[in-house]
């Protein structure tokens, strides 16, 4: 499909039910518990991004202004917030994003943000919007999938979804990745630019005029979470290792390592523990 008709349908995007029925719960307090809430909204990347597509809008505080999840908060009364979860789609099924495990995706989405706001700090980088990045930076795929989920089984079959290479291959295929898209939905819910040009060059943070470090920061984030995802071993991971953004960025692959945040024990479902959003409040 062509990248402008992809971008013309709905971004329909499904949340996780566990995260909805939490918020919906804390919401219905006459004093919902902030810190709660920040960590809700921060664990789901479809909640997340619409949130701050409407704290972004012209009835708030403008386009392009609010990176995190916080700021959003701190501009929306309780009400807006009920209505924004309740409106919620809900990732209840298999076949809600066909080819798509979505328990996976969300668990690796958060992984990647907690991920890329550890990096950022190590390289003195916007964590705010280093975590929404990496919370966001997958979304493309999901709307890829859902476009013309024949055509991406037979991809799949070939280079799984979290494959660390799935980006290249996308690009080869279509002409474009799932981060291309990514940027385009952050640039139709008018996050700022500092979002929008880190997952416009995800893939590739050298290919814009000049280097952009949270672009590398969340290479290297995903890359961390993907060779997890993909069982990657020791040596793997040292041939896989993106040295070139590391070089950029003064990280080699031990010093990135030794950032690592992730409990990597497995868990059923990715519900939010305490210091996954402790910056957040």
């Amino acid at each position: 499909m062509d990248l402008n008709a992809l971008l013309a349908m709905p971004a329909v995007l499904p949340s996780l039910p566990r995260a909805v029925a939490l918020l919906m719960n804390e919401l219905a307090h006459d004093e919902p518990n902030l810190r709660r809430v920040n960590q809700l909204f921060a664990s789901d990347p479809a909640l997340a991004a619409r949130l701050l597509e409407l704290a972004n809008s012209d009835g708030f505080q403008g386009p392009r202004q609010i990176a995190g999840v916080p700021e959003a908060l701190a501009l929306l009364n309780t009400s807006h917030l009920r209505d924004l979860v309740s409106s919620a789609t809900l990732g209840t099924t298999s076949r809600s994003v066909p080819g798509i495990n979505l328990q996976q995706f969300w668990r690796y989405s958060l992984h990647t943000a907690k991920f890329a706001r550890s990096l950022a700090g190590s390289v003195h980088q916007n964590q705010i919007a280093a975590y929404t990045a990496g919370l966001l930076h997958g979304l493309g795929e999901l709307l890829i999938h859902l476009a013309d989920p024949e055509r991406i089984q037979s991809l799949n079959t070939l280079v799984p979804p979290l494959d660390i290479r799935r980006g290249k291959v996308e690009s080869r295929i279509f002409g474009y990745c799932y981060g291309r898209v990514s940027a385009a939905l952050a640039r139709r819910w008018q996050l700022p630019a500092v979002v929008v040009d880190a997952l416009s060059y995800q893939h590739a943070p050298f290919d814009n005029r000049a280097y952009e470090p949270l672009a590398g920061v969340i290479h290297l984030a995903a890359w961390r979470v993907r060779a997890h995802e993909s069982g990657l071993d020791e040596r793997e991971m040292v041939v896989t290792f993106p040295d070139q953004v590391g070089l950029a960025l003064g990280l080699d692959i031990d010093m990135v390592l030794r950032q690592d945040p992730i409990d990597w024990t497995p868990k059923t479902d990715p519900e939010p523990e305490p210091e996954a959003a402790d910056y957040l409040v």
